[in-house]
């Protein structure tokens, strides 16, 4: 028997360029503001709209700014300087105070009316996080969707986290995970990843994603490139395993070979023209070596920035009511002086 407790929801929408399309995700909200029913009968309500401001080139603050006063449920999240996605939305995390923290993009690209069916996976997987999980080609070109679904793959093997091709930025967290993986998810951690190591289960919701209308995608090869590398270094250590692996075999491939020219020159068959082949065995032996130096590189590299303490955001005010908009208020009217 389901209950009859309501759940509150709290959508966390980081806003990088959103000046174009915020208004009509909040009008998609606002009827979920009331008490609403789950296809499986549960009551839920969104409690609140958390507008992450992650400052982007647009009049993005404006509107967040109009929102907010049109609406007591919307609530600011003032940044003070651009972040990137995943830190804007740990930051709105760390802000929330729902039972539930759903995460959506700005463009419109996510349906609200998910929200129902993916509070309904949790409950009947007891999972703390619901992915979704498209029934349809996501709206971008066809080079890009089958790399993301390679990605996916790859890193699922990589980094050794079986819930990893099922990761989205469309996603339903239990709000006390959501809240502490924020508190204590540092620069050197990936939000999917930062969900996986605290996570007792990991569940997906079939929704099908809309067009992003007429605004190109944000993300360029040379990003999503970089938040693949990221993904696999803070997944695990399995990466630098291989590495070992990988030297381990040419070590014993380069004992095996010198054994067998040790031998060769004992039966004085060794010409000098042989000598290039050890000129390729010494170029693949020291790429190798290279290759491993440049992985455990990166991982002293993530190590170095999570103990530098590098804030992963910074929560400010409104620049708007602060000393930087000061200028900007409307000036006190002149009183004219009275004729004598």
């Amino acid at each position: 028997m389901i209950g009859s407790r309501e759940h509150a929801l709290s959508v966390v929408v980081p806003v990088y360029r959103g000046a174009d399309t915020l208004d009509a995700l909040v009008a998609e909200l606002a009827p979920l503001t009331t008490a609403f029913r789950t296809p499986a009968g549960r009551t839920a309500r969104v409690a609140e709209v958390l507008l992450v401001h992650d400052c982007g080139p647009d009049d993005s603050d404006v509107v967040i700014r109009r929102l907010a006063a049109a609406h007591d449920w919307v609530r600011p999240v003032w940044l003070s300087r651009n972040f990137g996605q995943h830190a804007a939305t740990l930051a709105g995390m760390a802000s929330s105070g729902g039972d539930w923290v759903a995460t959506l993009d700005e463009d419109g690209q996510h349906d609200p009316a998910y929200l129902g069916p993916m509070l309904d996976r949790a409950m009947a997987d007891r999972a703390d996080v619901v992915y979704a999980a498209p029934v349809n080609p996501a709206p971008h070109g066809a080079f890009r969707n089958v790399s993301s679904r390679w990605a996916k793959r790859t890193l699922r093997w990589l980094t050794g986290n079986r819930d990893a091709g099922s990761f989205h930025s469309y996603r339903l967290v239990l709000g006390e995970v959501a809240r502490s993986v924020a508190a204590y998810a540092g620069p050197g951690a990936y939000l999917d990843v930062a969900l996986g190591w605290v996570a007792r289960r990991i569940t997906t919701c079939p929704v099908r994603l809309r067009s992003e209308g007429e605004r190109a995608s944000g993300y360029r090869l040379r990003t999503l490139l970089s938040h693949y590398w990221h993904s696999v270094l803070t997944g695990g250590t399995r990466l630098l395993r291989a590495v070992s692996v990988l030297g381990l075999l040419f070590a014993t491939i380069g004992f095996a070979l010198a054994v067998v020219l040790m031998w060769m020159r004992l039966r004085h068959s060794i010409h000098p023209a042989g000598w290039t082949s050890l000129a390729v065995v010494g170029l693949i032996s020291s790429g190798t070596i290279l290759l491993a130096l440049g992985v455990i590189a990166e991982y002293v590299g993530v190590a170095v920035h999570m103990a530098m303490g590098r804030p992963l955001y910074l929560i400010v005010g409104d620049s708007q009511e602060g000393p930087l908009g000061a200028d900007e208020e409307e000036p006190l009217p002149v009183e004219e002086p009275e004729p004598s």
